[in-house]
């Protein structure tokens, strides 16, 4: 049989261990007798570490050990090397001393103690089989010593090559020396050894291969050495096990499990640990709860590792009180104990209970470490608790923690939230006077921070001193300069990323599709998904879903739902978030059919237990014009936020039904939900609408005496609004100059609004000058003071309006109207195409207003700024295309079918007394909605009670 030669593991130790080697030839005696001795034995250990490759720390021998790897009293004369060796040659001649193991065994320490690391090595290997129980104290001191690892399996190499025949005990020590180091070839050498001297039936050799395989990252040959085995007794099941669930295969693990149960072989508590381990990670509960049952059956309902685990499992798998049933009934606890289960109500949002917890777990004689404090700082982060986040950090380092990374990480990340820079510097430099920055994570959660907090200069400073930079790194600065529209220096940033060997991802460059869009640059955008493809990814539903919200947030509806259809011709399936930006889409553009169609996917696609997407529900139909069916969806909401009330809210109040809303607030509170900012704007609004003054008036009081809410300057321009709506100009005027903050061009709007005749004009005209400075191109402000100029028949004041105009290139925009019907949009424009039957339309228009006309309909032409006859304006009149919009609806559609009309710019006055009219005649409901709210007419009354 040819002889199997090792090959060298590292080629730089090659030349320092052949001069050892041949030097060694000197004490060839020494070890001469040993080799022969270790030929001449074999053994089967069953305590041996190699046979326990990976099955349980209770195993572990290295702290009963550790006591005979030290020098005994009478080997404390050794005061050089050369006795020691003398002292080896003493022991190999006198037979009965040979045999000792504990004297073998501190010839290997006093070998260490001075540095002789290949004597120490080769004693070791060729002592007796029985040095397998001291492996992980060998190698501890090996290490202590200056001695690398790698360097016992080079001295293993060279022994082979002298012909030294090794047993299965020392072979498997070698295997476990391969796995630890990842020696994949010296490993397959070794197995081929152990096949050829017949070792490979051994339980301890299989185990041990099971092991270097896994460690190796070759799981499937590991699980083919388990396969080939016959007759696979308890350890080989219990390590396959856990090989796999290192290698985090799971799912296989669990199923290992099964079958090993199915065989009568019973698990160790540590193999039973590990697998409830995966059930959590794989969100398997009912296997887990099996298991459970299963550790019950085998009374080991005791064991404190088996018990954390579950706590761990019914913990991530959101099942609280069978963890707490566990925990309850444990005999005795640990530390472990009291952090899984705070861990868990941290984590799922129920802080009460973690603090009860917390506090009782220093009564009980358990003292907290910081992993019970990062606990609550994760568990706080992450349900948006930001600032309690800061309190517990201050309760920890009063407590005498101090924060370690994972701490920082957190703390962070809530900072970041947060946007409290000048903190995030300070956390910064205790990350730098502690030696945190070595952790990729904290440095990477720092460079998030600055992003975050908009200080690009400073996260670009931390990225240039980072050591090793991961993805993420590059992704979040890229995103940060993407975000602020620096595009060239993320495009710069992408080449270096590429030039230092790291290949851009899918993240990479969703931030630049993210950063495009929303600065409008929706091109780019697009462009940078076609790149994807070039770049042999795939854009996945981030890429397209960041390119339609880039368009919502730009306005452009239209092209944010053209998008969404080529992304469904990719065949890639929306997640709630694109949905979120669908629906938002379709209440921009009052596209109520088209919402209909989304609000159908969200429930193919299993979203309606979403209450994000459920609200924007809520506000798409209350903005499209379908009031009752937002309130429908609305009350099917289980678990409500403040943001569902607000979009409830605001629903009615821009339907005028000020009485529900305040029926709505007084339901909120009592729910237990506390009105914000938001919630304000919709009460005051709808107190606008309703003409509510009073009620408006206490809301308004009360936002900072009742609720500490500041009023912002919305809030203010509500109530300039109101006061001028409800025929109080002059208070309104006051109300403005006594402002704690300075008026805006809302604020000033809102004034010129409640100008309402000619005896408002001096007011409006202070109005229009402010405006006209901070708006200069707002066509709306021109347009408001010729009305009240014409108003007040002061044609020279029309015509000097439209002269300030055309000097300030003021132009008006078109006014359009459209009207959907079977499906079909059909557009009606000022100044664009016609619509093909518009003929027909003004046929039909002439015969309507000549009828209502009867009914006491009279045109208002002040609408009307041109300096002609009254009749030529009633026919100007007769153009507007909502009445043309409204005329069509009439001609195409069903008589029971409510006419929905969306209109770009404020409705007239003349518009507005029409449609009351044909809703009286015709008996039909109308919905128009304008630029500034929505007017629901029905038997000759509008929703908003001339209030607009």
């Amino acid at each position: 049989m040819k002889t199997l030669y090792f090959p060298l593991v590292h080629a730089n130790l090659t030349t320092q261990n052949q001069l050892w080697i041949q030097s060694l030839h000197a004490n060839t005696l020494i070890f001469q007798t040993t080799f022969i001795k270790k030929n001449s034995r074999s053994y089967v250990n069953s305590h041996s570490v190699s046979s326990v490759a990976e099955s349980s720390p209770e195993t572990s021998l290295s702290a009963n050990v550790s006591s005979n790897l030290c020098f005994y009293d009478h080997f404390n004369e050794f005061d050089s090397l050369q006795s020691v060796k003398g002292r080896h040659a003493q022991i190999i001649k006198m037979s009965e001393e040979r045999n000792s193991e504990t004297k073998m065994q501190s010839l290997v320490t006093s070998y260490l103690a001075f540095c002789d690391h290949q004597s120490a090595a080769m004693l070791f290997l060729v002592d007796s089989p029985e040095n397998c129980l001291y492996w992980n104290s060998f190698l501890q001191e090996f290490k202590i010593h200056g001695g690398s690892p790698v360097g016992i399996l080079q001295v293993f190499c060279d022994l082979h090559r002298k012909g030294v025949s090794f047993d299965s005990g020392s072979l498997t020590v070698i295997l476990k020396l391969c796995a630890n180091l990842r020696e994949l070839c010296l490993g397959l050498e070794v197995h081929a050894c152990l096949i050829k001297k017949g070792f490979n039936l051994d339980v301890s050799i299989k185990c041990a291969l099971m092991n270097f395989y896994g460690r190796c990252e070759r799981i499937d040959s590991a699980n083919l050495v388990f396969n080939e085995t016959p007759d696979c007794k308890f350890q080989l099941w219990n390590e396959i096990v856990l090989v796999n669930l290192r290698s985090e295969r799971w799912k296989h693990a669990i199923e290992l499990f099964r079958e090993m149960q199915f065989s009568h072989v019973k698990a160790n508590s540590f193999t039973l640990a590990k697998v409830l381990k995966a059930c959590s990670r794989t969100e398997a509960l009912h296997e887990g709860r099996q298991i459970h049952g299963y550790v019950i059956r085998l009374a080991l309902k005791s064991d404190l590792l088996i018990c954390n685990s579950l706590i761990s499992m019914y913990c991530k798998s959101k099942k609280l009180k069978l963890a707490r049933k566990v925990f309850d009934l444990m005999e005795s606890r640990n530390l472990s104990s009291w952090n899984s289960i705070i861990s868990g109500y941290s984590a799922l949002g129920y802080f009460d209970e973690a603090w009860n917890l917390f506090n009782k777990m220093e009564k009980s004689g358990i003292k907290r470490d910081i992993i019970t404090w990062n606990c609550l700082l994760s568990g706080h982060f992450l349900h948006g608790s930001y600032r309690e986040v800061l309190s517990i950090l201050r309760s920890m380092q009063l407590s005498g923690f101090k924060p370690n990374s994972s701490s920082i990480i957190s703390i962070l990340q809530a900072i970041s939230e947060l946007q409290i820079l000048k903190f995030g510097k300070e956390i910064h430099g205790y990350v730098i006077r502690n030696g945190l920055d070595y952790d990729i994570y904290v440095t990477t959660s720092m460079l998030d921070m600055y992003v975050k907090n908009n200080d690009l200069i400073n996260a670009q400073a931390v990225f240039d001193s980072m050591s090793r930079r991961n993805h993420f790194a590059w992704n979040t600065l890229i995103s940060g300069y993407s975000y602020k529209g620096q595009f060239e220096e993320a495009v710069k940033l992408l080449k270096l990323m590429k030039t230092e060997g790291i290949k851009p991802d899918i993240v990479t460059y969703n931030s630049l599709v993210s950063g495009y869009a929303v600065w409008g640059n929706i091109d780019k955008a697009l462009d940078i998904i076609r790149r994807i493809e070039i770049s042999g990814l795939k854009p996945n539903v981030v890429s397209w879903t960041a390119l339609i919200s880039g368009c919502l947030q730009n306005e452009k509806y239209k092209a944010a739902l053209e998008f969404f259809i080529m992304m469904q011709n990719e065949g890639i399936k929306p997640n709630s978030t694109t949905v979120l930006c669908l629906l938002q889409a379709c209440a921009g553009l009052s596209f109520l059919h088209k919402g209909k169609e989304i609000h159908s996917m969200v429930i193919r696609n299993g979203f309606i237990d979403d209450v994000f997407v459920m609200t924007t529900l809520v506000y798409m139909y209350s903005k499209c014009g379908s009031l009752k069916t937002a309130y429908d969806i609305f009350q099917r909401i289980d678990n409500k936020t403040l943001a569902t009330w607000n979009s409830m809210i605001m629903g009615f109040a821009i339907y005028s039904l000020g009485k529900q809303v305040m029926y709505l607030f007084k339901r909120m509170q009592e729910e237990g939900f506390q009105p914000d900012a938001v919630t304000f704007t919709a009460l005051l609004s709808s107190c606008k609408a309703s003409g509510l003054l009073n009620e408006a008036w206490r809301y308004f009081d009360h936002m900072k005496s009742r609720y500490g809410i500041a009023p912002t300057i919305e809030h203010y321009s509500c109530m300039v609004d109101l006061l001028g709506k409800c025929g109080y100009p002059d208070e309104a005027w006051e109300f403005v100059k006594s402002m704690p903050v300075k008026p805006d061009a809302a604020v000033w709007g809102a004034l010129l609004g409640s100008c309402r005749g000619p005896y408002d004009i001096e007011l409006a005209e202070v109005a229009a000058n402010k405006l006209f400075k901070l708006e200069p191109y707002n066509p709306v402000n021109y347009v408001m003071m010729m009305h009240l100029y014409g108003m007040s028949k002061r044609p020279e004041d029309v015509e000097g309006i439209r002269m300030l105009m055309e000097g300030a290139g003021v132009r008006l925009g078109n006014a359009w109207s459209w009207i959907e019907i079977n499906r079909t949009i059909h557009m009606f424009s000022a100044t664009g195409k016609s619509h093909p039957d518009e003929g027909e339309i003004y046929f039909n228009l002439y015969k309507l207003v000549s009828v209502i006309k009867e009914l006491g309909y009279v045109p208002d032409t002040n609408c009307v700024h041109q300096n002609i006859d009254e009749e030529e304006k009633e026919k100007i009149l007769l153009a507007h295309t909502e009445k043309l919009a409204i005329t069509y609806g009439l001609m195409k559609s069903k008589s029971f079918v409510p006419i929905r009309v969306i209109k770009n710019t404020r409705m007239c006055f003349d518009c507005h007394s029409l449609a009351k009219y044909i809703s009286l005649f015709k008996r039909r409901e109308i919905f128009v909605k304008d630029g500034a709210r929505f007017h629901h007419f029905s038997n000759g009354k509008c929703s908003c009670n001339e209030l607009w």
